[in-house]
């Protein structure tokens, strides 16, 4: 039986895909110092439980790449990981409320998750986190976005948050993974609402 992506409970040791949508219309990110500011928050929340391998911020949703680490003695390891989720979207809607003078909820009640259990869908979620400012027509290179960790596997000398290493082991070289990126791949059974 297929699990839910809205119910399906994060446990530590596993690869998830995460993402969440604002709620109806509304953007989540309006100008570049939203971006900004979210990541700051993702790098409090959640990088200290994590080991974060792509991400890729959209002005009405967001794609995360994770892998939760290893948790020793603790009883409710949804919830305490849930916890933390919660803190990055409630901390980052109070404020950016504040800012836009605005009410009410900014994401939908629930962040969607996907356990990544293969290399094969691994694979094509990065592909498609990275590929998805494209996708949906806000540029024609994935060069040109700003706001996903894409720039920082092409530039792997750099210093990054992003754990790099994992998924580079799938690849030769930067040019293998710059050339997957600009393949087509089938999103086939990649289930995202």
């Amino acid at each position: 039986m297929k699990k839910n992506s809205n119910t399906e409970n994060f446990e530590s040791g596993y690869v998830y895909h995460i993402y969440t949508h604002a709620n109806g219309n509304d953007l989540i990110f309006r100008e570049e110092e939203n971006y900004r500011y979210f990541l700051k928050k993702l790098e409090k929340y959640i990088n200290p439980i994590t080991e974060m391998y792509a991400y890729c911020l959209m002005p009405n949703h967001f794609h995360l790449l994770l892998r939760f680490k290893e948790l020793k003695e603790i009883e409710n390891e949804h919830f305490y990981l849930m916890k933390h989720f919660s803190n990055l979207l409630n901390g980052y809607a109070k404020a950016y409320n504040k800012r836009y003078n605005r009410k009410g909820s900014l994401f939908l009640d629930y962040i969607r998750r996907k356990r990544v259990d293969n290399k094969k869908y691994l694979l094509k979620l990065l592909h498609y986190i990275h590929n998805n400012p494209v996708n949906h027509g806000f540029i024609e290179d994935i060069n040109d976005w700003k706001y996903s960790s894409y720039q920082s596997y092409i530039n792997f000398s750099k210093e990054s948050r992003i754990e790099r290493k994992e998924m580079m082991q799938y690849f030769d070289t930067i040019n293998e993974f710059v050339e997957y990126h600009k393949s087509n791949v089938e999103y086939d059974f990649l289930t995202i609402e």
